[in-house]
């Protein structure tokens, strides 16, 4: 126990001990820091004072150099200026010359022109004494004329009035015979395009070569299923579809008869799917039918909404969409209805760029103007009109539907957008070969050039080239001089304009060839 509290007492002091030891070796360290950062502070300061005695030096010596520079850069500007000053004096004494220069050649023109005056009154003096010669001289001859003629000059006009009126009324007769027989013309081919319009909207028991679809069969075998028993089978496709069916002597082969082109592709489609199936009757007939439709219903609208999207066109009603989507099964004049529509959208949106005027709304309006071929006949009144009506019942502005009934001149054009419109149908309709009958058209007017060219006497034939712009007239050289082919080409050239107005510029060449053939024996 005495060892315990011993160790414990001698551990005690020498902890106390070490303490000390400790405290006094950090008051050592304290003293000797204090000294060194002394020492640190001293040195500083003097550096200090010597960093800056050195910079008075040298800022003195900088203004010493600055003030010298400047000095000699004044010197050399005053030495400058002398010299621009002795260049301008140079110069203003040379343009005070060039001005005594001008003055005097100022003074020499005047004077000419002063000689030229005198002359020119000279000049009209004569003039005047020959005017007065002239006009004695004329009623000289007047009255010899008169004298000659045995009339007075009253008379004369008179004969001559009489003479124009009666030329005039001639012309007045033959061009009101051509405007009744161009307008007769014209009323033929609006009463064809009428009806053929009507036509493709109205659906009702009528056959012709526009309105009918020949769907091919895999055999006869099929046709007989078609029939059904006492034709059950082909009078519930009928009634489905609402087409006629027509099952003759052809071969493997069944006619779908309707004027409406989307109940004629139902009708082929559900032909199709019952001859892939095999099962025909009336149950079936009904089902595939009605499935057939929906999916056709459903491709419309496809359609219709790819092409919306494809132009850019937003915010448009899905009936409107349904009934582009719809124009794909119509035409008109061998001419598919939706791609003429794409076709006039795209080029009203052309327009429209180039005029500044809102490409957006200029395609809404080129893609609707056609929507009426594809309204059936519940609703009365031209396809422009419904069509217009149809694009209001839907939301569309009044410019949209004004562009509609406007763009075939139905309605007068009074708006920017609808002459945009109606131009861009009217380049889409008239491109050659965008219709059937423009390409008949086209070649009718190159019998009538050549026609009009084999008229006159002497000519051997006539060619019509590059389109009707150029023709060539080979005449006979016998009967045809080179001054009467002169006049040969400025007859036809006329004749052309009279009969064929709208052929353009037409180039008239007459080729007059000469041989001399002689046989050496």
């Amino acid at each position: 126990m005495e060892i315990v509290i011993s160790a414990i007492i001698g551990l005690f002091i020498g902890g106390v001990v070490v303490f000390v030891i400790k405290r006094l070796q950090d008051n050592n360290k304290k003293k000797s820091a204090r000294f060194e950062a002394e020492r640190i502070v001293n040195k500083a300061n003097s550096e200090a004072a010597k960093i800056k005695k050195d910079s008075e030096n040298k800022a003195k010596d900088f203004e010493t150099r600055a003030r010298k520079n400047v000095e000699q850069d004044i010197h050399k500007q005053k030495s400058t200026l002398k010299n621009k000053e002795s260049q301008l004096d140079r110069r203003l004494k040379e343009i005070e010359d060039q001005f005594k220069q001008k003055m005097e050649e100022n003074e020499r023109y005047l004077n000419s022109l002063k000689d030229r005056e005198e002359k020119v009154a000279i000049s009209e003096n004569r003039i005047k004494d020959l005017e007065k010669k002239g006009e004695q001289h004329a009623v000289e001859l007047k009255n010899k004329l008169e004298s000659v003629a045995a009339m007075s000059q009253d008379e004369a006009r008179r004969q001559l009035l009489t003479a124009l009126e009666d030329e005039a009324k001639q012309e007045a007769a033959k061009k009101i015979a051509q405007i009744e027989a161009e307008a007769q013309k014209e009323s033929d081919v609006k009463a064809k395009r009428i009806l053929a319009t009507a036509l493709s909207r109205f659906a009702s028991e009528y056959t012709s070569e526009r309105t009918v679809s020949v769907l091919a069969l895999p055999n006869d075998e099929m046709k007989g299923k078609i029939i059904g028993r006492e034709g059950r089978n082909i009078r519930t496709l009928e009634a489905h579809c609402g087409v006629d069916l027509i099952v003759d002597d052809t071969p493997e082969a069944v006619v779908i008869s309707g004027f409406d082109p989307v109940r004629r592709e139902l009708a082929r489609r559900t032909i199709e799917k019952l001859m892939e199936d095999g099962r025909v009757h009336p149950a079936r007939i009904e089902e595939v039918a009605e499935k057939q439709r929906n999916e056709l219903m459903k491709s419309i609208k496809e359609e219709g909404e790819r092409h919306v999207m494809e132009l850019g066109i937003p915010n448009m009603h899905p009936e409107l969409i349904k009934i582009i989507g719809g124009l794909k099964y119509r035409s008109y004049q061998g001419q598919n209805a939706l791609n003429q529509s794409l076709e006039v959208a795209t080029i009203a949106g052309l327009l429209a760029a180039e005029l500044g005027v809102s490409v957006k709304l200029a395609r809404r309006a080129g893609l609707l103007h056609n929507i009426g071929k594809a309204i059936d006949h519940t609703i009365e009144g031209s396809y422009a009109f419904v069509g217009a009506e149809a694009a209001k019942k839907y939301n569309e502005s009044e410019d949209v539907c004004h562009a509609i009934r406007a763009h075939n001149e139905e309605e007068k054009p009074h708006s920017i957008l609808a002459w945009i419109v109606h131009a861009a149908y009217t380049l889409s309709v008239s491109r050659p070969g965008a219709r059937r009958p423009q390409m008949d058209s086209f070649i009718h007017r190159l019998e009538d050039l050549e026609s009009i060219g084999n008229s006159f006497d002497g000519v051997l034939k006539t060619l019509a080239l590059q389109a009707g712009k150029d023709i060539r007239v080979l005449v006979e050289s016998a009967k045809v001089t080179d001054d009467h082919a002169v006049m040969l080409s400025r007859d036809i050239a006329r004749k052309i304009e009279r009969e064929v107005p709208q052929a353009g510029q037409v180039k008239v060449t007459v080729v007059r060839e000469t041989r001399s053939v002689e046989h050496a024996r």
